[in-house]
């Protein structure tokens, strides 16, 4: 996948507006929920993975991580599903500790704390992360004994690396915010159609 075109072409792709009956962090898992029904299962996280341009076993891998992980938070007072599924509307209750706060706890977006990323972390160049910077912003938001938060943002982040950087190995800034709110996800989908 050609990820450089992904920001010299962002202006041919469209940034769909968030649903008024959904906040930022369901727009963004929405992406997945393949027939639009409102729940996630491990083969529509597995699509959406394989949409955007990752391979077979990361795409499995990935989808049973997220899915398993997630499962039990979104669908409080629910007994277990062996199908794992994801419940949208409770996207929220799956935020896990060690992140960047960018979300709230209701799943709102936070400006002040995406840009924090890059005022603290991106000192090469003030609108991307290198890798090191990225380890190293993952590093600082580690909580005491929380290994499910380190090792959720340590997957969320390098995937988003392996899959968004540019020729140069940045992760541009424009791209992490179009994690948060969903869209990068059409545009990568459209880069890997492009290409293959």
């Amino acid at each position: 996948m050609a990820s450089s075109t992904l920001s010299e072409n962002r202006a041919i792709y469209e940034v769909k507006p968030i649903p008024l009956d959904q906040n930022v962090l369901q727009k963004h898992a929405a992406f997945f929920d393949k027939n639009q029904d409102g729940v996630i299962y491990p083969w529509e996280t597995f699509r959406g993975l394989r949409e955007i341009g990752c391979g077979i076993p990361l795409s499995t891998a990935v989808a049973i991580f997220i899915n398993l992980g997630l499962t039990g938070a979104t669908r409080p007072g629910k007994f277990p599903s062996p199908l794992l599924p994801i419940e949208i509307r409770n996207i929220q209750l799956g935020k896990h500790g060690s992140d960047t706060d960018v979300y709230d706890k209701e799943g709102r977006f936070v400006p002040s704390k995406f840009e924090e990323i890059f005022s603290k972390h991106a000192r090469t160049h003030p609108n991307a992360l290198t890798s090191d910077e990225l380890n190293e912003m993952i590093k600082s938001n580690r909580e005491p004994i929380d290994l499910k938060g380190w090792i959720g943002s340590q997957v969320e982040w390098r995937l988003l690396y392996k899959l968004g950087k540019d020729k140069n190995g940045l992760l541009q800034k424009e791209i992490v915010r179009g994690v948060y709110d969903g869209s990068v996800f059409e545009r990568l989908k459209a880069e890997n159609e492009k290409n293959n």
